[in-house]
């Protein structure tokens, strides 16, 4: 099915969720799949809901929330996940079923300890299952890069055969070389029967740092619809980046290629995804990095003076980054501040812009200027306000030649508690006083990072952590001027997670 549209399919709402401490609750996801829709993705797989509750009820939710996108769901080749991927689906305006299985012998032989043919079999029944539900079946390959082609071709062939609609060709492990795939989506086009009545689509990872190339190269050879997340995001090393290949074939005319992508949405939609899933996007992060527009050397400067195309391909209003932003100080009023939120995709009205501008001006007392950064990080602090535990107040005291000590309040659905502790350092002795008030020593602290978002002494600071319990490992995350505030506040952040599990 050849044109010079390409389809958007974003799975940030599915695989991108796949990442350790990136989940979001319903809530959450329908804001995202709602700035999706603004951003004029054509596709939303809004998840897999056989795996959880909580999936497929977002799967729902979701379905009523938006209106002109397709709501894909997805599923392994199993008539249970199918049937439940087509109830979630129920209020969704227009639906796809995405079922598929393993194709490479890899997969066949020691995910399924099966055959080829049974493997063909099996695909061919789920499709036509789910071909009974809805009338848009997309079916994958999974791990279609190291599948055999003249294999692969014989279930996509099948596949199109059985009724799908979309067939989907992913490179999931990362694997393949942009020729190499390129050549991959060739042989199919030249060997399936029916592939030009079909989409054919690409899911790529990045394992080995090549998800945008392989995702341009199967595009170049007939691919219609990529799937792709929003900053990159997903399973292991993330998927291709959905503003990468929007933006490369914006700034390539002569491919005659067209996306639904209002571009200028695309940093607004980067900065929410960041700080809903507590993702920092790396600085040098192409297209909606902080530093992607940043010239530093004196010869890229004295060019970008002279022509500002000398070094930027792209101009950053292209992409919704505005380089005259009002500068935001403890002088602002409320709608500079409301207006830069909307700008980063963040909305604030009534009661809940004071709150949020009441935060701002204590954080703004501290610092001189405030940045984007700083706004993501206030937001994510924000939505603690709903926390069972929250921090009262923390003293501690610490130094060369004295026992740290830490005292700490907290209150716990309504009701106070104080407890005092020593530790090795000020943060040590404030866990084991929060350890204290909960009667919980089983809890471990397993990975620690922080980090200044502009290196100055007087900088927020940002706080990541990973706490075990019982078992399972949680992620918190904080952010404040004090490190051993920031890091308390996180590790309570962990804690809330599990308390209400």
């Amino acid at each position: 099915m050849q044109s010079n549209k390409i389809y958007i399919l974003d799975t940030t709402l599915r695989d991108g969720e796949q990442v350790p401490g990136c989940q979001l609750n319903t809530v959450e996801k329908i804001q995202v799949a709602q700035q999706l829709e603004q951003l004029g993705v054509d596709i939303i797989e809004a998840g897999f809901p056989v795996s959880s509750p909580g999936d497929f009820n977002s799967v729902v939710e979701i379905s009523k929330s938006v209106t002109w996108p397709i709501i894909c769901a997805l599923t392994r080749a199993i008539e249970k996940d199918i049937t439940i991927a087509a109830e979630a689906l129920k209020y969704a305006k227009h639906k796809r079923i995405h079922t598929g299985i393993g194709t490479s012998d890899n997969h066949i032989k020691y995910k399924f300890n099966s055959n080829r043919e049974e493997i063909l079999e099996t695909a061919v029944r789920a499709v036509k299952y789910a071909k009974t539900f809805v009338e848009d079946v997309e079916f994958y390959a999974e791990d279609a890069g190291r599948t055999d082609n003249e294999y692969l071709a014989r279930v996509i062939e099948a596949a199109i055969k059985a009724g799908a609609t979309v067939v989907n060709i992913p490179d999931t492990n990362g694997y393949c070389l942009p020729q190499q795939f390129g050549d991959k989506i060739k042989y199919l086009f030249e060997n399936v029967k029916g592939i030009d009545k079909v989409v054919v689509s690409c899911h790529c990872h990045d394992d080995l740092g090549m998800a945008t190339a392989n995702t341009m190269e199967a595009i170049l050879n007939g691919v219609r619809q990529v799937e792709v997340t929003i900053n990159g995001i997903g399973e292991r090393a993330g998927n291709t980046a959905l503003e990468e290949i929007a933006m490369i074939l914006k700034c390539h005319p002569y491919l005659d290629l067209q996306t639904n992508i209002n571009t200028q949405k695309i940093y607004p939609t980067s900065r929410m995804v960041s700080s809903l899933m507590n993702m920092p996007v790396q600085p040098n992060k192409a297209i909606v990095g902080r530093n992607a527009f940043a010239h530093s050397s004196g010869i890229h400067q004295d060019g970008m003076l002279k022509n500002k195309s000398t070094y930027e391909i792209i101009d950053p209003n292209d992409v919704g980054i505005d380089d005259n932003s009002i500068v935001l100080t403890a002088r602002s009023g409320r709608a500079a501040l409301k207006h830069r939120f909307s700008s980063l995709g963040i909305k604030y009205e009534n009661e809940q812009l004071d709150n949020i501008y009441q935060k701002f001006l204590q954080l703004a007392d501290k610092k001189k200027e405030i940045n984007n950064d700083d706004l993501m990080i206030l937001a994510g602090i924000d939505r603690k306000h709903n926390h069972h535990i929250k921090l009262e107040f923390l003293q501690f005291t610490s130094g060369f030649g004295i026992k740290p000590v830490a005292s700490i309040g907290l209150n716990i659905a309504g009701e106070k508690f104080e407890a005092c502790a020593t530790g090795n350092g000020p943060v040590d002795a404030a866990i084991n006083a929060i350890k204290k008030i909960l009667s919980n020593r089983q809890m471990q602290m397993k990975e620690l990072t922080i980090q200044s978002i502009n290196k100055g002494s007087d900088d927020i600071c940002k706080v990541h952590i990973q706490v075990e319990n019982e078992g399972r490992l949680y992620y918190g995350f904080s952010a404040n001027t004090d490190v051993v505030v920031a890091t308390v506040e996180a590790y309570l952040d962990c804690i809330n997670k599990f308390v209400s599990h």
